[in-house]
C-alpha cells in the first residue's frame, strides 16, 4: 500500500472519529440541554433493573437493521456482566413482566416494529428506555418510553431530508444512519465500562462468562 493510501485512510478515520466524538460533547442547544447524557440514563436504568427486588429481573434489547446489531452487541456484554439480558426475537427470549427493562433504539424516532415491541413491553409492566436522535417524535415508542436516551447524531431520516440540499458536504460523510450507529457502538462501550465499575465486575469475571462454543 502506498504512503498516500495510508495518509488517506488516516485522514478518513480521523474525520469519522471526530464526527462521532462531537456527538458526546455537551451542546448549548435547547434540545440537548433538556436531556441528561445518554450514558447516565442507561446506567441509571440498567443499575435499577440489576438491583431490582426481583432476582429474576430481565433486560431486553431491540432495534432494527444496523441499530439492532449494535444492541445485540450490547446485550452480549450485559450477559458477560452477569445480567439476564435477551435480544427480542430469539427463540429463547422469555416473556416480559413487571420489573423488567426494555432498551430500544429508533434513531429517526420510531419504526413500526420498535413501536409495537415498546407497546407490548409497556403493557406487560416493563420499563421502556428509548434511545433516539429525535426525542420530539410522536411515535408509539416515544409515547411508551419511561426514559429517553437522547443521542444527537445524524440518522438515515436526516440524510434523506437533506439530500439535494445546497449545504457544503462534509469531507467524509458517512452514508445513511452510519453516524448514529457508530455513536451507538461507542456509547455502549463506555456504558459497559461504567457498569463494570458499578456492578463490581472485573475483566476476568466478564471473560469467564464468554462462550467456549466457538
Amino acid at each position: 500500500m502506498s504512503s498516500s493510501s495510508h495518509t488517506d485512510a488516516e485522514t478518513m478515520a480521523s474525520q469519522i472519529l471526530d464526527q462521532i466524538r462531537s456527538i458526546f460533547i455537551p451542546s448549548s442547544s435547547s434540545s440537548s440541554s433538556s436531556f441528561p447524557p445518554p450514558i447516565d440514563v442507561l446506567l441509571s436504568e440498567i443499575s435499577l433493573a440489576a438491583s431490582s427486588s426481583s432476582s429474576s429481573a430481565r433486560i431486553f434489547v431491540h432495534g432494527v437493521g444496523r441499530e439492532g446489531l449494535m444492541l445485540r452487541a450490547l446485550c452480549m456484554r450485559l450477559y458477560h456482566l452477569g445480567l439476564s439480558a435477551h435480544p427480542i426475537g430469539d427463540v429463547t427470549t422469555p416473556p416480559a413482566s413487571p420489573g423488567d427493562l426494555l432498551i430500544a433504539s429508533a434513531g429517526p424516532g420510531g419504526f413500526s416494529t420498535v413501536d409495537a415491541i415498546c407497546h407490548v413491553a409497556r403493557s406487560a409492566g416493563a420499563r421502556v428506555v428509548l434511545i433516539t436522535a429525535r426525542p420530539e417524535s410522536e411515535s408509539e415508542a416515544r409515547r411508551c418510553a419511561d426514559a429517553i436516551a437522547y443521542l444527537p447524531a445524524r440518522t438515515m431520516a436526516d440524510d434523506e431530508e437533506k439530500e439535494g440540499g445546497s449545504g457544503a458536504p462534509l469531507a467524509v460523510r458517512l452514508p445513511m444512519g452510519s453516524l448514529y450507529e457508530g455513536a451507538l457502538f461507542v456509547l455502549f462501550e463506555m456504558l459497559v465500562l461504567r457498569l463494570a465499575e458499578v456492578l463490581g465486575q472485573s475483566p476476568a469475571q466478564l471473560r469467564s462468562r464468554h462462550t467456549n462454543l466457538e
